[in-house]
């Protein structure tokens, strides 16, 4: 794939870039190497110092960089700016919060008297360089949720970007530059997904994270495995979005359409499977399918727009083969299911009901405005549904009944469970999944202490 920014609203090649040559790449991570050695002796005051700056000059260029992002990718422009506001509202929340997350802990003084010593602790230090393999579809706010961790720590980073956003790649490396952080503390490396691999197995590079696909996450997973070195996977996402009886209907059918659609349907946290109960289904469903075929679907640099393109052709490709082979397995088109005519990569909000195991969109990630329907008899039923996916990202509840609430939290198999409201990340909380949709987590304490070296300290008597 080349490295090129494709305007996915007309499918126009803005922007195209070479691929660093082994001769850069060596360099830079010789830089990264080196930066470490003295970059994981600064004080917290230091690096949150930096990450604050940082942050205001993201909210100084947030018009501009979510143009870009918008170009690049197709999010509407209103979206792509609030996900450069959230990723500066991150940076100064680990600013902030990082001096405590990473305190040296000390253990339980009957502990330290049992293994005969006088006193100990729990210190946590950086591990070394850090490739981060990130998605396009928050082509800042997926970075920054590494970046801005990593750095605290005292860390460094390295990222290869997903080929369709170099300029948003080249961006981020140039802000943290502008910051004040040194050339080797966060570097952008243009390379194809051909080098991941390579740059895994150097024995500079300590660690990796990678957002993005089942098949990406299973190739670096499998080289780390390898080479023995730590990964943290965000992968794919099916979530499911279950309503009961006692849910406000017109309330949650309203969040449905955007936890559904944000980011043009394309997240990993998107509520994809919608279970509703038997005796609200009927008005669940008819809230819902209209809230979808009212979308306003347009130019995403347009401000009004709600839905713009997706963002490849293949993208496209892929999501129409999954309405298709629904609608050949019987799956009734409640709205949308026809790419419109005309430039770009477009394709309508869609709602299908009468889904069955034996179709694909069941099984498989649906990324784009797409949505299933299912008819539940009952909570165990509802469950049932719900975990009968490869993934488990996220999951929302609607439900007024506490004793539901400590049900789906006790038996969803899921990072995250939602009550009464749609998935969102932040900062203090920590974010990941289970089964296929990947290990580790990302943000919060948890986030940060992935990529520390958890060192026991120990003093004898």
């Amino acid at each position: 794939m080349p490295i090129a920014t494709v305007n996915p609203a007309n499918g126009e090649t803005l922007k195209t870039y070479e691929a660093m040559d082994e001769e850069e790449l060596e360099r830079r991570l010789q830089l990264a190497e080196a930066t470490f050695r003295t970059y994981r002796t600064t004080t917290f005051a230091e690096r949150a110092r930096l990450l604050n700056r940082a942050a205001d000059l993201l909210d100084e260029d947030q018009r501009e960089i979510g143009r870009v992002m918008t170009t690049e990718m197709g999010k509407p422009v209103k979206q792509a700016r609030a996900e450069a506001a959230k990723c500066a509202r991150a940076m100064r929340w680990y600013a902030e919060h990082a001096a405590e997350l990473l305190a040296d802990e000390e253990p339980a003084a009957a502990d330290v008297k049992d293994s005969g010593g006088a006193r100990a602790l729990v210190r946590y230090r950086p591990l070394g360089p850090v490739l981060a393999v990130m998605p396009w579809n928050f082509p800042l706010w997926q970075v920054v949720r590494f970046a801005a961790p990593a750095l605290m720590a005292g860390n460094v980073g390295l990222l290869k970007h997903a080929s369709n956003v170099p300029q948003t790649a080249l961006y981020l490396e140039d802000l943290f530059h502008r910051a004040g952080f040194t050339e080797g503390c966060f570097q952008t490396l243009l390379v194809g997904s051909g080098a991941i691999d390579d740059i895994l197995r150097d024995e500079r590079v300590k660690a990796a994270t990678l957002t993005g696909s089942e098949p990406a996450g299973r190739a670096v997973a499998s080289t780390a495995g390898e080479m023995i070195k730590k990964t943290v996977l965000e992968l794919g996402g099916s979530d499911p979005y279950v309503v009961m009886p006692s849910a406000d209907v017109d309330r949650a059918a309203r969040t449905a359409v955007t936890a559904r659609v944000q980011n043009n349907g394309q997240s990993c946290i998107a509520a994809k499977r919608f279970i509703v109960h038997t005796d609200v289904y009927d008005a669940f469903t008819e809230r819902f399918v209209a809230g979808m075929a009212a979308l306003k679907v347009g130019d995403p640099l347009a401000e009004e727009t709600e839905v713009g393109p997706l963002a490849s052709e293949q993208g496209r490709s892929d999501l129409e083969e999954l309405v298709d082979d629904a609608r050949r397995g019987g799956a009734a088109v409640l709205c949308g299911g026809e790419r419109p005519d005309g430039p770009g990569w477009y394709y309508p909000p869609t709602v299908l009901a009468g889904i069955t195991r034996q179709m694909r969109i069941h099984r498989e990630e649906a990324f784009g405005p797409v949505a299933t329907l299912y008819r539940a008899a009952d909570l165990d039923e509802a469950v049932l549904i719900a975990n009968d996916s490869p993934f488990g990202l996220s999951s929302n509840v609607w439900t007024q009944d506490e004793a539901e609430v400590d049900r789906f939290v006790r038996d969803l198999e899921a990072g995250g469970v939602y009550v009464n409201g749609m998935t969102a990340s932040h900062p203090g909380f920590p974010f990941g999944g289970v089964k296929r949709s990947g290990y580790g987590r990302e943000l919060s304490g948890h986030g940060i202490r992935e990529f520390c070296n958890i060192t026991t300290v120990w003093h004898g008597a």
